[in-house]
């Protein structure tokens, strides 16, 4: 799936407009109050973002994708199994958006939208790719489809999770994503079950010119 548009223009439009989303939203006014404090042209904001708060939110989350797989490579993942791997980079995610809960906290409501949708599906399908990749996965089988399947339920419920955890440095969310992750075989049975549930979906025909 492709990224939206990247530039460090529009990366430094989002850093400045985050500031002002818990008080006037992912609007084109806290986006130009955003730039007039960071001394950067106000009337860019239309040109950055011609879709205006479905554009800043995809932004953000690709951004944050980036920032987080920047910091992830920083990571000891070395001697941890996959759900060991998967914790870590979702940890560093949270930690790292943690100073901006509540502009997290305004997309979330957003994209939870009918209109906005997509866009949500999108930004979903591209952080669940993202974590796998910073976790180093690169599978290229079945599996690839069934594991960011798997991992797109356990974010979804974390991030849902964080947005209401009051607890110290995330705390409560990381002892909730343990519970989604216990088991050490639990990702290679979901995805043999997911497998099967596959095949006995697809009509023949398909999986014999799969």
């Amino acid at each position: 799936m492709q990224p939206p548009e990247r530039s460090p223009e529009r990366d430094a439009a989002i850093d400045a407009l985050l500031p002002n989303v818990p008080f006037d939203g992912w609007t084109f006014k806290a986006l130009r109050l955003g730039l007039a404090a960071a001394a950067l042209p106000e009337e860019d904001a239309e040109l950055l973002f011609p879709d205006g708060t479905a554009g800043m939110i995809e932004a953000f989350c690709d951004l944050a994708d980036r920032r987080m797989e920047e910091g992830a490579a920083g990571l000891d993942l070395a001697g941890l199994r996959t759900p060991g791997r998967v914790r870590a980079v979702l940890a560093l995610r949270l930690r790292q958006n943690r100073p901006h809960k509540e502009a997290v906290r305004r997309a979330v409501s957003v994209l939870f939208l009918p209109r906005y949708a997509g866009v949500g599906a999108a930004c979903t399908a591209r952080t669940v790719d993202a974590i796998w990749h910073a976790a180093g996965d690169r599978s290229a089988d079945f599996s690839w489809y069934t594991k960011r399947a798997i991992l797109a339920s356990i974010y979804s419920a974390t991030l849902l999770y964080w947005l209401r955890d009051t607890s110290d440095d995330d705390a409560a969310t990381l002892a909730f994503l343990d519970r989604r992750l216990a088991g050490v075989g639990r990702f290679g049975r979901m995805r043999a079950e997911t497998g099967r549930l596959f095949r006995r979906l697809t009509p023949l025909r398909l999986r014999e010119t799969g």
